[in-house]
């Protein structure tokens, strides 16, 4: 069975996150105080209440606790950003995810059970730094502090080679994830698969190594 998912809190990030979803063909419920807010969001998502998610009667009546992931994305007020993470924690939802304004904030919503805290405007500029000073790097996703997803564009002295020939993890100590040429994306990739001249390849790898293919 699908996951189903509620968006509490339809910011920018929210909403995004609430689209993509439904974009991945999820359900997903979104809940905000504002009513322009849920009348502009209301035709492209499974449900949208209109409530104030702070107020616990409010919350139980939405039964989120009948939903696999929270995401809780209230916009710059701290305290209830807390307040209704600790709720859905409470509420037996099994993963919540939150976003956090400042590190304190972030440290705050792990310590009441968060599963997830996410910096949207950090993590963006630290995906658009990487983007600008390397130009062989598309893409950049951080997993943990030291490990991070990258696409990188195959380098001149990879094509015509097989991952073997290559060998990505003696090499530089990362591992191919998927090889994209073109439209066509290979996730199943093996040994003999060989690097043509377009190829991204998808890595992932300790942020040390890493470092090593990206071309100044």
């Amino acid at each position: 069975m699908k996951k189903q998912f509620v968006a509490i809190g339809c910011g920018r990030f929210g909403s995004s996150v609430a689209l993509k979803l439904m974009e991945l063909d999820y359900e997903v419920m979104v809940v905000d105080k504002s009513e322009e807010t849920i009348q502009n969001i209301a035709d492209k998502v499974t449900y949208a209440v209109q409530a104030d998610a702070t107020d616990e009667n409010t919350i139980k009546s939405l039964g989120i606790r009948n939903f696999d992931v929270a995401i809780i994305s209230i916009g710059a007020d701290i305290q209830s950003s807390i307040l209704v993470t600790l709720m859905a924690k409470e509420l037996g939802v099994k993963f919540v995810v939150a976003k956090a304004q400042n590190e304190l904030h972030g440290k705050v919503l792990y310590k009441i059970g968060a599963d997830r805290v996410v910096f949207p405007e950090r993590e963006m500029g630290i995906r658009i730094a990487k983007n600008l000073v390397s130009d062989n790097i598309l893409d950049y996703i951080e997993l943990a502090p030291d490990y991070s997803i990258m696409e990188v564009v195959a380098l001149p002295e990879w094509l015509g080679k097989t991952l073997k020939e290559i060998n990505m993890r003696s090499s530089y100590g990362i591992n191919v994830m998927a090889i994209k040429h073109g439209m066509d994306i290979n996730i199943a990739v093996g040994p003999d698969d060989q690097i043509k001249e377009g190829d991204v390849l998808v890595v992932i790898g300790h942020n040390d190594d890493l470092k090593k293919i990206e071309k100044e």
